[in-house]
């Protein structure tokens, strides 16, 4: 950063008093708060949450300082301002993949479009040339992988493909699936032309992710839990779970590796800390 652009320590001085204040509207709104999920604690969080930001940002351009605090991520959900009694929904599902064996892949491809010469409509496929018994377009398809994706993908449905993914030379990546209530069901044809537009945050009832960064979070809880279980107190005994009692994990909950948040999972998760 050039010392023009430098922020002056003025500026961070008032990021900090923004930062005071952020917190005397947070715990005012906590001390007010009208339910479990009350808009004024969601906002006064987020606004808590922004300034503790700036504030680090500056602290840290200006003096290469930084505060002890952890900023929490944008990946959870904001308050929900949908219908209470949703008439329709909307499932939107995104699941990333990587090739990590294209050979497997063309294979497979290559195996449906000779079973199915017409499940091959890679644009220019007919210059290339024929095998015996087949057509131009599907011999281009064990070539390809851009022709492979688009014959497995039109042959098969995406959860098909999910549960068998290693089959296909493919290695899933981060997924997420969202559940948004709707008060009215959208015209046949309406949302096709950018189907991801109106996705609105404050309308999802519940989501339910999948990463390898929460496998790194569970390794690292199952550390600190072998460790606590490892003291020489002779109680901590009473802590192991029963192997005959089955895995341990809830009822309800995503696996290892998953996340799910949204009203829809916390009451589950409310109905389980009653029993």
């Amino acid at each position: 950063m050039s010392d023009a652009a430098q922020p002056s320590a003025a500026e961070v001085r008032a990021a900090a008093e923004a930062v005071k204040a952020a917190l005397d509207r947070h715990l005012d709104a906590v001390e007010r708060r009208s339910g479990e999920d009350d808009a004024a604690v969601y906002a006064a969080f987020d606004q808590l949450a922004a300034a503790a930001e700036a504030y680090d940002e500056l602290l840290y351009d200006t003096y290469d300082e930084v505060t002890p605090f952890e900023i929490p991520g944008s990946d959870g959900l904001p308050a929900y301002a949908g219908p209470e009694e949703p008439s329709a929904l909307s499932v939107l599902i995104r699941r990333d993949y990587t090739v990590v064996e294209p050979q497997r892949l063309l294979s497979q491809a290559q195996r449906i479009a000779d079973l199915d010469p017409g499940s091959a409509t890679e644009p220019g496929a007919a210059q290339s040339p024929a095998k015996p018994g087949g057509n131009a377009a599907s011999a281009v398809v064990g070539s390809s992988v851009h022709a492979a994706l688009g014959v497995l993908f039109g042959e098969y449905e995406p959860d098909e493909i999910a549960s068998r993914h290693k089959e296909f030379g493919l290695e899933e990546g981060d997924s997420t699936l969202w559940v948004a209530a709707a008060e009215e069901p959208p015209e046949p044809g309406e949302w096709l032309a950018a189907p991801f537009d109106q996705a609105d945050p404050q309308r999802v009832v519940c989501r339910f992710d999948v990463s390898s960064v929460f496998d790194e979070e569970l390794d690292f809880d199952d550390e600190d839990d072998h460790a606590a279980h490892s003291s020489d107190d002779p109680d901590n005994d009473l802590l192991d779970p029963d192997p005959t009692e089955g895995s341990g994990r809830p009822r309800n909950r995503p696996a290892a590796g998953a996340r799910g948040s949204g009203p829809g999972l916390e009451a589950i998760e409310a109905a389980d800390r009653e029993r």
